[in-house]
């Protein structure tokens, strides 16, 4: 079967209206050159990259081709699906922090940005008040005063409260997890600094 780009096999079809991950051309924010697909999921699109024929340069996008061969982006299942995730993570802040967060407020998009990054490294949220809480987990508190977020680990109960195994161990674990925040975050680009035995993240001026 022809295909549009050189991709063997691909098969990249007539517009369907059904969505799917596509292999595009094009900037990340464009709508893109179809040059390969439809595949099953990213991963697929993403290998199926470095059998294009003509060399093109290609990254996998989702959507729906449009009969020109551009792409009509959409979310994809995984972004609501991260979305989501995100959402339930940022529901577990305090609710007394409401009001030091407004829906337009710089220091608001900063604790979206720090969850996110501790998210997608598999890092939870503390769910202070919620069923989790025992579980432990990075504790944030949007700070004007210092105009950031100060980030925190917090254990799990049996090392916190309990101490099963010492306080040592307890010092010693708080200062390991606190540590490994800081550089999550500096591997993310947010420019943590140290703040007492925690970090603080500062928004950009």
């Amino acid at each position: 079967m022809s295909v549009m780009g050189g991709l063997p096999g691909s098969g990249v079809v007539a517009d369907t209206g059904v969505a799917g991950w596509w292999l595009v051309d094009g900037s990340e924010d464009g709508p893109g050159r179809v040059l390969a697909g439809p595949f099953p999921d990213r991963a697929a699109a993403g290998w199926s990259s470095t059998a294009l024929a003509d060399g093109a340069a290609a990254r996998p996008a989702y959507g729906i081709r449009r009969a020109d061969g551009s792409l009509r982006r959409r979310p994809s299942p995984q972004e609501w699906a991260w979305l989501d995730h995100l959402t339930a993570q940022l529901d577990r802040l305090p609710e007394e922090w409401s009001p030091l967060l407004a829906e337009e407020d710089p220091l608001t998009t900063l604790v979206v940005e720090v969850t996110a990054a501790l998210s997608e490294a598999g890092l939870p949220l503390h769910d202070a008040t919620g069923n989790d809480g025992p579980l432990g987990g990075a504790c944030l508190t949007p700070t004007p005063d210092l105009d950031g977020v100060v980030v925190a680990w917090r254990q799990h109960d049996r090392m916190s409260l309990e101490q099963v195994h010492g306080a040592a161990a307890d010092a010693a674990v708080q200062q390991v997890m606190n540590a490994a925040l800081e550089q999550v975050l500096a591997a993310r680009g947010l420019a943590p600094e140290a703040w007492g035995g925690a970090v603080v993240v500062r928004r950009e001026v």
